[in-house]
């Protein structure tokens, strides 16, 4: 199954919450949008049974503090500046926190920083630290952080004659690993697909989806069922980054350490 969201539906299907004292503004892409900015009982009665991904615009000069989620996600830096723990995290840049990693803080800089927040999995809130650290199970923690890359120019997509493929996170043993995708207008392109999911971002030109042009920003969520994926780039080109899940045992844990 294919879940698309154009940047316009998601601008449409917007919520403020409340992170210390601080409004960041969430736009969903995928499945429902945390009620909360941090885990209190209750809030799973928002799980809907599908995985979970929004757009996050985190105000200027705030700080978001260490915490970890329960579930598998990818981070990726699209505007504004900030920093990921002691690294920068400007746009383009791919964060990956496996279940039970903490990680943080992100801490917006001037112009504030947005980031997409892409989730294999519901999940239920922040736990943040040192205050949650209870709930954190240990043994298999894994967080992999991508150079930085440059959003490509259409002028650069424009003259692409073959599909250019770029690796940001090398693929892991249990499907995991993260690409940055270019082609030329009108050009197709199949990838892998099973693991456990991936997340489709368009960061420049469109990807045609069932006849419409999905502009930068927009987002597509293929199930494990989807044995390839194709893309296809619009008249003025595509880049999209391509971010796979592990492979989820019984348990619904990642395989990988």
């Amino acid at each position: 199954m294919l879940i698309a969201t154009s940047i316009t539906q998601a601008n449409e299907r917007r919520r403020v919450v409340d992170v210390h004292g601080q409004e960041y503004l969430l736009r969903e892409f995928v499945g429902a949008v945390p009620q909360r900015g941090t885990y209190v009982e209750g809030n799973e009665t928002n799980d809907n049974g599908l995985p979970q991904g929004f757009l996050v615009s985190q105000p200027p000069g705030s700080v978001t503090p260490p915490h970890f989620h329960e579930t598998n996600q990818f981070q990726v830096f699209v505007g504004g500046s900030g920093r990921l723990g002691k690294r920068r995290a400007d746009p383009v840049t791919v964060q990956f926190a496996g279940g039970h990693t903490p990680y943080g803080p992100i801490a917006a800089e001037e112009r504030g920083v947005q980031y997409f927040t892409l989730r294999q999995a519901w999940d239920p809130g922040a736990k943040y630290l040192p205050a949650m650290r209870g709930r954190l199970a240990r043994g298999r923690q894994r967080q992999r952080l991508a150079p930085q890359v440059e959003r490509p120019a259409a002028s650069v997509l424009g003259r692409l004659e073959a599909p250019a493929i770029e690796t940001l996170i090398a693929l892991e043993a249990d499907g995991l690993g993260a690409e940055l995708v270019r082609l030329g207008p009108g050009m197709r392109c199949v990838r892998p697909g099973g693991g456990g999911g991936q997340y489709q971002v368009v960061i420049g030109g469109t990807l045609v989806h069932d006849g419409e042009d999905l502009r930068r920003l927009s987002c597509r969520f293929a199930t494990a069922d989807e044995r390839e994926c194709e893309l296809e780039a619009g008249g003025d080109g595509l880049a999209v980054l391509v971010l796979r899940f592990p492979a989820l045992d019984r348990a619904g844990e990642g395989t990988g350490p």
